[in-house]
């Protein structure tokens, strides 16, 4: 629906495979080829999802295969070496796995992934069955989007709403997600507001702005300093000596 985020049911995958604590190495191996993926949910029961093991989670085997560890890295990789000398998915898995909900929304979902520095995340109902699983290729999906569509959210949600002044001309073209407004506005302090509402519009990858004041100069546009984070930066206080 337009105007409505994305969310992670519109663009995980339903078909997932999966294992059991009981799996062997090998056949998590297995599987992984067979389904071409790099990670397996593992479930218990009616399906509640209990840990999910990674490619990460069975290198260490490879790794330590014709090694002896030193007394610093056995220290430091405990939990390497482990796994290294488990058989079974219950042995490999992480756990509790890190999971998302359906009604979850794509940038609550990246943050999430980004946070934890992972690759997917198995989809959960409020039992903690699985549903799904969504990765961060997914969550890409939404650059995909039509420019015609963005630029149709843009004017209904940001021009009508923000910038609905009379005799206000605002053209709002989009090309390969970048977005231009250009035109008159008649409050030029909703600039910047204008240039973040746009920037949270799915699949938006930049903004570019030309607007002018009514009976102002030209007021324009490249606003992306203004949309960006400041917290950490230190402004000097003015001299006043």
């Amino acid at each position: 629906m337009h105007g409505t985020p994305h969310i992670v049911s519109d663009v995980m995958t339903h078909s997932v495979a999966a294992i059991g604590r009981r799996a062997t190495f090998k056949e998590i191996v297995r599987l992984m080829q067979d389904r071409k993926v790099s990670a397996l949910p593992v479930l218990e029961g009616e399906g509640r999802v209990v840990g999910i093991v990674s490619e990460a989670d069975l290198l260490p085997k490879e790794e330590f295969r014709d090694s002896d560890p030193d007394r610093y890295t056995q220290l430091r990789r405990l939990s390497d070496l482990a796994k290294a000398g488990a058989l079974t998915a219950e042995e490999l898995m992480t756990s509790p796995a890190l999971t998302t909900r359906p009604n979850t929304t794509l940038a609550q979902a990246a943050r999430t992934m980004a946070r934890a520095r992972i690759k997917r995340l198995p989809v959960v109902d409020e039992g903690d069955v699985l549903q799904g699983i969504v990765s961060r290729a997914d969550l890409l999906k939404v650059f995909l989007r039509d420019d015609e569509e963005i630029a149709e959210e843009v004017r209904r949600e940001v021009v009508t709403r923000l910038l609905p002044t009379p005799g206000s001309a605002i053209r709002v073209d989009v090309h390969d997600g970048v977005v231009k407004l250009v035109g008159r506005v008649r409050d030029t302090a909703l600039v910047p507001v204008a240039a973040r509402l746009v920037r949270a519009v799915e699949g938006v990858v930049d903004t570019d702005f030309e607007l002018n004041g009514h009976g102002d100069p030209w007021v324009s546009s490249d606003l992306r300093a203004e949309q960006r984070p400041t917290e950490g930066i230190r402004r000097s206080a003015p001299d006043a000596r």
